[in-house]
């Protein structure tokens, strides 16, 4: 995601480097080669020279401290620039109702389904809620079906009229049935069409007003690139809906939509698609992006999706059990599968500070932990709660089920042994520093003053 657009970027603001302040003339230089890398990334041109234009008046308007680079300072103005071009600040869901409603929009392929259902998921497990999919998805075959498979995934319930083709009826039971059980957030998953047409149009126009939503989303493919923009133009001119789904920003995308939307439609972006799993959605954050676009990382974001995934009481009972050098196969399943709930790892590696740039062109294959989950899956009960038994012949057993060979095996066990040392290890020395710190605190209170 945003690759070529970051590489573009940095080669721009390799200009200023070694100048000792800014000038009209090198601004004007950098700024040409920033506002082609934009354009290149699919941005719409007017919101393009409208950027450029902007951080040419912020950049000659600026006295360098000495202290600081003409090329830093550059990063900085463009940094702004960038996020408050995406919308400057992260925006709500707003779900004020008795249930909330939300209205999901889009063409067909975008994605609605799928970000339903993730959405849905995040609601339930971050927020607390008790949602209700509606399938109003009426034209497309197998798409109640896809919306029943999806609320199945992630333990939700789906309302649908599988011989019902009135869009606003079934939504108005739905909203019924809803109240009745408790639910406290419907999502509409809506028909899409391969173009914008006009009956598409009435119809999720009529069932908007019958509904009254406190949200009304669209749902837009990033890949598309500046079609998504234009689409997203004609859909706000009918629905005018609350905030735009970016999904597949996951995939190889140039950003352009990211980064003109906001613009073009006044309305913020709320959410992201990152990946295929159910897990894979993310509030947008402008400044993050922009952090990512010039290749900052996103620490921020890591340690949130890894807070997501943390356990407290869990942790804890994982400490004990280290100190005591019980950590087991068991134990580190749960680790890997922690790990996978968090995302692409390619992703996840590029958000760690200067990681993205030095891993571009390295690929990272999601299915790295498939050997080593098949060789635990090998291993019997006892095998795994007690690694010291697993001698020659039981590594042979075991690479034969898992469909390895006897040197991945020996690998595993030998990188595990290694692992454990060194888990004890820094436990060891984390809970001695803690005891001399509180040692110190108490002498320290002793003391008079």
């Amino acid at each position: 995601m945003f690759e070529n657009l970051s590489d573009r970027l940095e080669r721009s603001f390799k200009i200023l480097k070694g100048e000792g302040k800014i000038t009209e003339i090198n601004v004007a230089e950098t700024l040409k080669d920033v506002r082609r890398a934009l354009l290149d990334a699919d941005v719409n041109y007017k919101v393009a020279k409208t950027f450029t234009d902007t951080v040419k008046q912020k950049a000659l308007g600026m006295n360098v401290l000495t202290a600081v680079k003409p090329g830093q300072l550059m990063v900085k103005i463009v940094h702004d620039e960038l996020a408050q071009l995406m919308g400057g600040a992260a925006a709500e869901l707003h779900l004020e109702g008795r249930p909330a409603i939300i209205l999901m929009s889009g063409l067909q392929g975008s994605g609605k389904t799928t970000f339903s259902g993730k959405l849905a998921n995040m609601l339930k497990t971050k927020n607390r809620k008790n949602p209700l999919l509606v399938a109003c998805d009426v034209y497309r075959p197998a798409a109640i079906e896809q919306l029943g498979v999806v609320g199945q995934s992630v333990g939700v319930p789906v309302y649908s009229e599988p011989g019902n083709k009135n869009v606003v009826e079934i939504a108005g039971n739905a909203i019924r049935e809803a109240k009745a059980k408790g639910n406290d957030v419907v999502i509409i998953d809506t028909a899409g069409r391969l173009a914008v047409d006009e009956e598409m149009m009435d119809e999720i126009a009529a069932l908007k007003e019958a509904v009254n939503p406190d949200e009304t989303l669209f749902v837009v493919d990033s890949m598309t690139g500046q079609d998504a923009v234009n689409t997203a133009k004609e859909f706000n001119d009918r629905l005018d809906f609350d905030g735009v789904v970016l999904t597949k920003l996951d995939g190889d995308t140039r950003g352009g939509a990211a980064l003109s939307i906001r613009t073009v439609v006044t309305k913020p972006i709320k959410f992201i698609g990152t990946g295929e799993k159910m897990e894979a959605i993310d509030v947008f954050h402008p400044d993050r992006m922009a952090d990512r676009i010039l290749g900052m990382g996103d620490i921020v974001s890591l340690v949130e999706r890894a807070q997501e995934q943390f356990d407290e009481k869990q942790a804890k009972e994982l400490e004990k059990k280290i100190r005591k050098n019980q950590f087991d196969f068991n134990d580190f399943m749960g680790q890997i599968q922690q790990i996978k709930k968090m995302g692409n790892l390619k992703d996840l590696a590029a958000m760690i500070p200067g990681v993205g740039k030095a891993i571009k062109d390295v690929d990272i294959d999601d299915n790295v932990f498939k050997s080593i989950e098949a060789i635990i899956n090998s291993m019997t009960p006892a095998e795994r709660s007690n690694p010291a038994i697993i001698n020659q012949s039981r590594r042979m057993r075991i690479a034969k089920g898992s469909g390895t060979n006897i040197q991945e095996v020996n690998r595993l066990m030998k990188q595990f042994d290694q692992m454990r040392k060194m888990m004890k290890m820094v436990t060891s020395t984390s809970n001695s520093k803690m005891m001399q710190m509180a040692n110190a605190m108490r002498q320290m209170k002793g003391r008079p003053h």
